[in-house]
């Protein structure tokens, strides 16, 4: 997982290196939304695993290990949210050691005692509101399925309040009827953030660009 997120983030920063570079309205956009794909990868990469860290892998009091399941996949249908969490041999338990306790926007999911360790999941701040009556958990081969019963039977876009906010905000950023809105408030953003060389460079570009377009247009109030 280290080396991905590192690939990553050296990707970033050639193409952040790129956008201090180019001119071209049609090549900012393209490496604008590059970039912001990239932030979003090594966001939601999980964090690295530390012997020390007490988060990821640590003593219980339940015996053993415990450990965060960091991966799952999800699906829907008109009534139910999926949520399919992979655990080789977890059919092998008795039903009493996978427990899966609701709320009206939550759930946790504890796995006690699968080849020695412990196993953990929690979501947070759901989408929409879940019935906790009618939500269960179902054990298959090496996979638990959790089934959250929708309170109303509408389709749901993500499937937490976070990825929601996360993807308005992208929306905001880049689906705008002008399409250098986007690149300029990056730019600025990248401006106030940057350190002095930085700056220049986005004067000097910003310079070279407003001299070739000669539209008469204001400059950008950096």
């Amino acid at each position: 997982m280290a080396a991905v997120r590192e690939e990553l983030q050296k990707d970033l920063e050639e193409v952040k290196e790129l956008l201090t570079k180019a001119t071209r309205k049609r090549l900012h956009d393209v490496l604008t939304t590059e970039k912001h794909k990239l932030e979003l990868e090594i966001k939601n990469q999980p964090p690295p695993k530390l012997k020390a860290d007490a988060g990821e892998e640590e003593k219980s009091s339940l015996g053993g290990y415990t450990v965060k399941i960091n991966n799952y996949g999800w699906d829907q249908s008109d009534k139910f949210i999926k949520i399919y969490i992979s655990l080789n041999g977890v059919q092998k338990l008795p039903a009493e050691n996978v427990q899966v306790n609701f709320t009206e926007r939550s759930f946790d999911l504890l796995v006690k005692n699968l080849n020695g360790k412990n196993y953990t999941m929690t979501f947070n701040n759901l989408l929409k509101p879940i019935s906790m009556e009618g939500s269960s958990r179902k054990i298959k081969t090496d996979t638990i399925l959790v089934m959250c019963r929708k309170k109303r039977e509408e389709k749901w876009d993500c499937l937490t309040q976070v990825e929601k906010e996360s993807k308005e905000k992208e929306k905001a950023a880049y689906d705008t009827s002008d399409p250098s809105e986007g690149l300029m408030s990056l730019l600025k953003k990248m401006y106030a953030e940057g350190d002095d060389e930085m700056k220049r460079t986005i004067n000097k570009a910003w310079v070279e660009s407003r001299e070739k377009q000669s539209k008469g247009d204001l400059p950008m109030d950096l």
